[in-house]
């Protein structure tokens, strides 16, 4: 095992940069998106003095970020896979492209799926349609609250979302119940992931608690696997471990928060010398984008920046930090769902001294082939290194 390099990688969820050149195909909110240039639009100028020094504003023109001085390697990469989902990019990431489109449910569930979740859960569900999360719980909640019903839905992407009260349901059950889901959506009808959305309170006043967890759908051994089998540690946090079903994770740290996601990664930091650590932050996506805030979204950045000092300060001098998204969720187009979107790549380590240009990457695979070549593993089938680039 190479432990030359210890690896720090931020994905920041839903911080797309500009519509993907086959956003056509996707719809017309997602060929006029730009995730954080509209957000940084909202609030006049972002201020992130950090991933400025890094070269985000090197890559687009970002009101508030200077667009040279940087100190980083700064590029975008485009997604192959179909689809603008968290799975899809994740798995994209450690080099799998998924060359199908992950069924999706404009119509709500057939009944061949409905009957035997409903035998298990013993009660009809209720909704079965795509929807926003927290309309969904609004809508529904009262009546779930008295029938102890569950509330399935799904969205634009490949997911079976199950929300419950934790009063009615406990979060054990919801998860049995998830679990059971995950193994009936499969073949023809396997979606991307199973979700299960606990919340809490009263009508009128309800709210998703951090309780939240993904069951996804297995596509076999990825970049991840191959460092984990070369005795490389790799600690998830947040919900990486979810999104991959624990398949190349040595260990997994839950958050509840961004700011937790933050405290995490640096405490990892002084406890794991070396492998990788890899993180994904949900705020902006669960809390801003889906729920068309972009004021509210611009902050998150501008928080997540203020904690990335943080990070960078923590780093030695055989530290490499990566910071991109997986899509995004422009908050600022008609629509609550993902938009396909080109992600940010940032690269650092304390020996760089000028602004490096990685480009337009083909792939998201990319950052795969990268750690491939790093930790000495087997090169993913997709994807081409900038490790030469980058040192």
């Amino acid at each position: 095992m190479n432990q030359e390099h210890r690896w720090i990688w931020i994905v920041l969820d839903s911080v797309g940069i500009g519509a993907a050149p086959d956003a056509h195909r996707y719809g017309s909110s997602d060929e006029m998106s730009n995730t954080i240039v509209h957000i940084a639009q909202s609030v006049g100028q972002l201020k992130v003095p950090h991933l400025e020094r890094l070269g985000l504003g090197c890559i687009d023109n970002i009101p508030g970020v200077a667009m040279k001085g940087c100190v980083g390697a700064y590029g975008r990469m485009r997604e192959q896979s179909f689809g603008k989902d968290t799975t899809n990019g994740h798995m994209e990431f450690v080099g799998v492209v998924l060359s199908q489109p992950l069924p999706v449910y404009p119509k709500g569930f057939p009944r061949e799926i409905l009957d035997p979740f409903e035998k298990y859960v013993k009660k009809p569900v209720l909704c079965n349609r795509p929807a926003s999360g927290t309309e969904v719980i609004k809508e529904f909640g009262p009546l779930h609250e008295r029938t102890g019903r569950p509330i399935v839905y799904t969205s634009a992407d490949s997911v079976f979302q199950v929300a419950a009260h934790e009063s009615v349901v406990p979060v054990s059950t919801l998860y049995d119940w998830c679990e059971f889901a995950r193994s009936l959506l499969v073949g023809e009808h396997g979606v991307g992931r199973v979700i299960a959305r606990p919340f809490i309170g009263t009508e009128g006043q309800y709210t998703r608690t951090s309780n939240r967890r993904d069951f996804s759908l297995s596509f076999g051994d990825t970049v991840l696997n191959s460092l984990v089998n070369a005795g490389v540690q790799v600690t998830g946090i947040g919900k990486i471990h979810d999104i991959y079903g624990g398949n190349g994770i040595s260990r997994s740290i839950h958050t509840e928060n961004n700011a937790d996601g933050m405290e995490q990664i640096v405490r990892t930091m002084r406890e794991q010398p070396t492998g990788l650590i890899y993180a994904n932050l949900v705020d902006f996506d669960a809390l801003y984008g889906h729920r068309n805030n972009p004021e509210g979204f611009a902050r998150a950045v501008e928080a997540f920046d203020v904690g990335l000092g943080g990070v960078i300060s923590l780093m030695n001098e055989t530290d490499i930090l990566l910071i991109t998204a997986d899509h995004g969720c422009d908050p600022t187009v008609p629509g609550t769902d993902h938009t396909r979107e080109m992600v940010p790549l940032l690269v650092y380590h304390k020996k760089m001294t000028g602004g490096i240009s990685l480009g337009d990457r083909e792939t998201f695979a990319d950052i795969g082939a990268s750690l491939a070549e790093d930790f000495h593993v087997a090169l993913p089938p997709v994807g081409r290194s900038f490790l030469g680039d980058i040192l």
